[in-house]
């Protein structure tokens, strides 16, 4: 197969990809799609995971394909070594071909070598302005990752961060929505039982989320939850 064919291919490939990721219903399972799609179409997977960034520094992992990925990645994040981490804070990919033998990470590289885990890759998963984690992939042989498998792996770790952005922003707008929705209702509770207009209904909830340290969201719905008993 010609170079031109071999990227033609992987274009309609990517492409079949992105269209079924994006096709997901929520985060959980774009978040499994996306490591399923890596082990059946990157060259060398037998595993795969997603380190996630939650709260400036702090990472977990989420979708593994298998335990070895969960101990894998603890020992990571244990040590704060290893081709995850390096991806995420340092730079977009980074690959080991033999983890028995590798020199860069010192204390996490043998833990990881014991699990029988010899080759892994990491993308750093991200978008113009947010990095959300990285896309790691893992093999029990020795150099399962060359460097053409690495340049079309980063094609696939631009379209799953892609997916993942819009699968995030959906959710976080239909909780919004839901918030919105719940507060209206506790509104029109307070507007009917004590004759107020809307910007007082809404101030007495304001005041009740500040006064009891509860999300103006919650408080909304316990009213909900509890308007036949008040």
């Amino acid at each position: 197969m010609t170079d031109d064919a071999a990227a033609d291919g992987l274009g309609k490939k990517l492409g079949e990809i992105a269209r079924a990721l994006a096709a997901e219903p929520d985060v959980d399972s774009t978040l499994d799609a996306i490591v399923m799609a890596a082990v059946d179409h990157i060259e060398g997977a037998e595993h795969a995971g997603i380190s996630l960034v939650e709260r400036g520094r702090r990472i977990r992992t989420v979708a593994p394909t298998g335990e070895v990925v969960v101990q894998i990645d603890e020992a990571q994040y244990r040590t704060g070594q290893g081709p995850c981490v390096d991806a995420i804070f340092e730079h977009r990919v980074y690959r080991s071909g033999d983890l028995a033998r590798e020199s860069r990470w010192p204390d996490f590289a043998p833990a990881a070598a014991e699990t029988g885990v010899r080759s892994m890759m990491s993308y750093r998963l991200f978008t113009t302005d947010t990095t959300l984690g990285a896309l790691n992939l893992y093999s029990r042989a020795c150099d399962a990752f060359g460097d053409r498998t690495e340049e079309d792996g980063q094609l696939f770790a631009t379209h799953a961060a892609i997916a993942l952005v819009g699968a995030q922003t959906e959710a976080k707008l239909h909780v919004a929505v839901e918030h919105r929705d719940v507060i209206g209702m506790a509104k029109g509770i307070l507007m009917q039982r004590h004759d107020l207009e809307p910007a007082q209904a809404f101030r007495m909830l304001a005041d009740s989320s500040q006064n009891s340290n509860v999300k103006l969201h919650q408080v909304a719905a316990w009213l909900v939850e509890h308007r036949r008993e008040l």
